[in-house]
């Protein structure tokens, strides 16, 4: 199984433009569908079918509002220099390309993340019966913690390099002390509107978290009972393992009943949409 991020790998494709220069529709197509050939071609032997895996709002603002609160404010004031109204329409019509025409299935849900879904999915291969080997295309290191399972692997489209930790559990522990501050998630040290209110977090040494992961006694008893409490709450939006039940339940649900695709509109869609440079590679993008 060949599991694509399809915000990131669309993200990377766009961002890769020159700000505040027009996006070209055309063009943001050709360099998507080619990113999906080439990763079906490059993996499918190994790994199986791919499957784009796409984002679609997230739960954890249910539980957090400030996540990735800055990110939106930043988007809606247009201080990145990109037209954040044409990145999304591009990518939203690419999608419902992909949909119709090509042979992958395409998930997405109401209020969750692509990282919920590629999550559900690698612990899904963990069942009896079900030990599938599984490739990650994503640059996000989020899912490291994923390879703590012998049969998953993850490439990074940014590097173009396997993305590897000798410890994922170590980091995991790590990431959550640290948080995130790219998705707006403080260290355990820092207030839950450290980021939005515009103040600076807390500095966490590497001493303490080195006592903290020492420790053994339980961290409820180790840790102050605030730092514990944004310990807690640091878990609930990085750890994986924490996606509410209904969530899986909904992903696994919508996997299952995923339709067969085939493989003959490939060519006639991407001659109507003029990928000249793909039309006589088009069996590449078979499953």
């Amino acid at each position: 199984m060949i599991l694509l991020d399809f915000s990131g790998v669309c993200m990377g494709t766009m961002l890769s433009q020159n700000k505040n220069q027009k996006l070209d529709e055309g063009l943001i197509r050709h360099m998507i569908l080619n990113t999906l050939r080439m990763y079906n071609m490059k993996f499918k032997a190994k790994y199986g079918k791919l499957i784009v895996v796409c984002d679609g709002g997230s739960w954890r603002r249910d539980v957090y509002p400030e996540y990735k609160a800055s990110r939106r404010k930043n988007r809606e004031e247009g201080t990145s220099g990109h037209d954040w109204t044409e990145v999304f329409r591009i990518m939203n019509l690419v999608r419902e390309e992909i949909i119709e025409f090509m042979p992958y299935s395409v998930l997405q849900f109401d209020n969750v993340e692509a990282d919920d879904i590629i999550a559900t999915l690698v612990e899904a291969t963990q069942e009896f019966g079900q030990h599938d080997d599984v490739m990650i295309v994503s640059a996000d290191k989020d899912f490291i913690q994923l390879q703590r399972y012998d049969n998953v692997k993850q490439f990074s489209p940014m590097t173009k390099k396997l993305v590897t930790d000798k410890n994922p559990s170590v980091y995991l522990f790590e990431h959550i002390l640290k948080g995130d501050s790219s998705d707006g998630v403080p260290n355990v040290l820092s207030a839950d509107d450290v980021f939005t209110s515009g103040g600076r977090q807390t500095p966490l040494t590497a001493k303490k978290i080195a006592e903290w992961s020492l420790t053994k006694n339980s961290l409820a008893e180790t840790m102050p009972s605030e730092v514990y409490r944004n310990f807690v709450r640091n878990r609930q939006l990085i750890d994986l393992s924490y996606i509410p039940e209904k969530i899986t339940k909904m992903i696994l649900d919508g996997h299952n009943a995923s339709p067969q695709k085939g493989n003959a509109k490939v060519l006639n869609y991407l001659i109507s949409k003029r990928c000249n440079l793909l039309i006589g590679c088009a069996s590449e993008f078979f499953s």
